[in-house]
């Protein structure tokens, strides 16, 4: 009978149509693929419409976003409120006993200390596993400046340090902080090697200042704090000059794009 495979008539089948033939869809038509469209593997992602063929969900990439969002309670958050109630705490440990005991101060460096530790851990643990909230980008450096600002301001209210001091540290800290938000219309300014030197000499010093040195470590935390302050210039310099120039280029882009759009 013409026009029918020996397979289908009852007689032997050619030597390897079985398996290069696998299925036969609604229009007749042999599938070579090995499987039926009703029966193939979906991609990652992808469901099954009314018509029984492989189609990725619309939502597929909504959901998907839902499931990677970072939940609040995370360990990166965590720490940056633990760092907001070490604050608090701090204050009073410093000032306890008119402020001057060694050992309240002993505690109050300790506290002071973790509080350090911890921000050197929650931003890198939120970037390596996509912990990142919008609580975290609020809370993170609200905890930084609130820590340093209020060992600076216990150490000035104490005598211990000049005012003038912390009116620098904390005045450059407030300053750029102000101006990331001027410019960030233009663009983010990363942070810098210089920046995060900056950080972790004003811990170095105001630890040192905290605890109740005498004799050579009392003028070495001079030093450190010397470098600290000129860092904190330098690099507060620095943050504007890129500002600058982040404004300058942001502003040039636009105008390009207007004019470019005009013609």
């Amino acid at each position: 009978m013409t026009g029918v495979p020996a397979s289908a008539a009852g007689g032997p089948s050619p030597a390897g149509a079985t398996g290069k033939v696998s299925a036969v869809g609604t229009t007749g038509k042999a599938n070579p693929t090995g499987a039926s469209k009703a029966g193939a593997a979906r991609p990652a992602g992808a469901d099954q419409g009314a018509e029984g063929d492989a189609r990725p969900v619309r939502g597929g990439k909504i959901a998907a976003a839902a499931v990677n969002q970072a939940s609040v309670w995370n360990i990166a958050n965590l720490l940056t409120m633990l760092r907001l109630l070490l604050v608090p705490a701090f204050v009073m440990l410093m000032l306890a006993d008119g402020g001057y005991d060694p050992a309240w101060r002993s505690f109050a460096w300790a506290a002071f200390a973790i509080a350090m530790i911890t921000d050197l851990f929650d931003g890198h643990l939120a970037r390596a596993y996509d912990l990142v909230t919008d609580f975290g980008k609020i809370a993170d450096p609200i905890a930084d400046k609130a820590i340093m600002g209020a060992a600076l301001i216990c150490l000035s209210a104490l005598g211990d340090l000049p005012w003038w001091v912390t009116g620098v540290i904390l005045g450059r800290e407030l300053g750029i902080t102000l101006l990331r938000f001027i410019v960030i219309r233009y663009g983010v300014i990363p942070a810098s090697r210089g920046g995060k030197l900056k950080t972790l000499t004003q811990g170095v010093a105001v630890g040192m200042y905290i605890l109740a040195l005498t004799g050579w470590l009392a003028t070495l935390r001079w030093w450190v704090m010397a470098a600290a302050v000129v860092l904190t210039v330098v690099t507060g310099l620095d943050y504007v000059r890129q500002a600058i120039v982040l404004r300058r280029q942001g502003i040039a882009e636009r105008r390009a794009a207007l004019e470019e759009t005009e013609a």
